[in-house]
């Protein structure tokens, strides 16, 4: 079939298996030409393994470590007339650049907040992969089941406190409007902690200690992102910080678990990128297309595969890591930076719908959006009849 993008709102329905291997081989390439990860990871769990960070810290930790990896995922798989989800065909890329350097890896596609998929994970190291020295919780959901209760929780993006009305860059009419959002009450408070926040990394970590598959030395490490004033209120001082802040909380409670292993559990901050989650989040398509223009204009944008191997080379494996005062890891200075940050205010201030293509740089925040599903590669040919169908060697069942 010929397979061109279907935009509806914030996402793509549909991914393309030649451009989703470009996106994956393009990454790939990058962490190959800076050479190993010294001391880098050897047996690696990355949970939320398909796409954005996750899939980054896969390709960090299999192509700059030469690590086996296990990756957990929930993604469609294709037909005959239909595609499957760009994570489906990031891990059918992996797979083959992985074969053909010799690596081992293998997958799990589920529900990774089950518990029958842990005790799934937990069998599969045992029994191929010995003992596991990074953990990655790299996983972005709308709602969660409780293992225990069966309850459902759903998250939302909601200010705290107050409502909060603000610029927005509507990418399906590509126009500036203004978007106002209700505060949350402490029910949707509650259930965005129980969704995005550090129970189910807690959850997993136990289980692994209890089964006996953690390393001496073990690492884990969650994301989130902290932000600066321009994001706070939908962000930062929002339902989704106290998500986050809750991965505080479970870093700390890991890293005492951990302690007879000499384990540490780490936050790590990352910069503010174009990924499937971010997409959905008020303010930020806006915030995201002032922000590259900035950072591409001063050489110091960082896109997913940047942001991972810095952090694996400069923070996870480094005699000296850059951490704050909370012991989170951070690789999000460059963004955060008091000139970078101004410079955005001051085009916040001043971007209207006439002027977003010039104080903005949305054709690269479309671009990069379009690469998550495997289009806007400029040397794929999108007019090609090319088979949806990529099967996965090595997924479990």
């Amino acid at each position: 079939m010929v397979i061109q993008p279907k935009i509806r709102g914030f996402i793509c329905t549909n991914a393309h298996p030649t451009g989703c291997a470009e996106h994956v081989n393009e990454q790939i390439a990058y962490v190959k030409a800076l050479g190993p990860v010294a001391n880098g990871p050897k047996n690696v769990l990355v949970i939320g393994a398909s796409t954005g960070y996750g899939l980054a810290s896969r390709i960090t930790a299999a192509f700059g470590s030469g690590a086996n990896t296990l990756g957990l995922f929930f993604e469609k798989e294709p037909t005959d007339s239909k595609t499957g989800s760009a994570g489906w065909y990031n891990t059918a890329a992996f797979e083959d650049a992985a074969a053909k350097a010799g690596l081992w890896n293998k997958h799990l596609n589920g529900d990774a907040f089950t518990d029958e998929l842990k005790a799934q994970a937990i069998d599969i190291i045992r029994s191929e992969m010995g003992k596991i020295d990074l953990v990655v919780y790299s996983l972005a959901a709308p709602r969660r089941k409780d293992p225990v209760t069966g309850e459902v929780f759903s998250s939302v993006l909601k200010p705290i406190g107050q409502s909060y009305t603000a610029k927005n860059l509507n990418t399906s009419k590509r126009e500036i409007e203004e978007v106002s959002v209700d505060p949350a009450n402490e029910e949707e408070i509650y259930n965005t902690v129980k969704v995005m926040g550090g129970e189910d990394w807690e959850r997993w970590l136990s289980q692994l200690a209890a089964a006996g598959v953690l390393a001496e030395g073990c690492q884990t490490v969650a994301y989130t992102y902290i932000g600066k004033e321009l994001t706070w209120p939908i962000y930062g001082k929002a339902t989704i910080g106290k998500a986050k802040e809750d991965l505080d909380r479970a870093a700390a409670a890991i890293t005492a678990s951990l302690t007879a292993k000499n384990g540490k559990a780490y936050v790590a901050s990352l910069k503010a990128l174009v990924t499937q989650a971010s997409s959905a989040i008020p303010i930020m398509p806006l915030y995201i297309s002032l922000l590259y223009r900035v950072m591409k204009a001063e050489g110091t944008h960082e896109g997913c595969i940047e942001q991972i191997n810095g952090l694996f080379r400069q923070g996870l494996y480094s005699a000296d890591p850059l951490l704050d005062e909370a012991g989170r890891l951070r690789m999000d200075g460059k963004e955060l930076s008091d000139h970078v940050q101004e410079t955005v205010k001051g085009l916040w201030a001043q971007v209207s719908t006439e002027t977003i293509d010039t104080l903005t740089d949305y054709a690269g925040y479309h671009n990069e959006f379009l690469r998550l599903f495997g289009f806007g590669y400029a040397h794929v040919d999108y007019t090609a009849d090319v088979s949806p169908v990529r099967p996965l060697q090595n997924l479990v069942n």
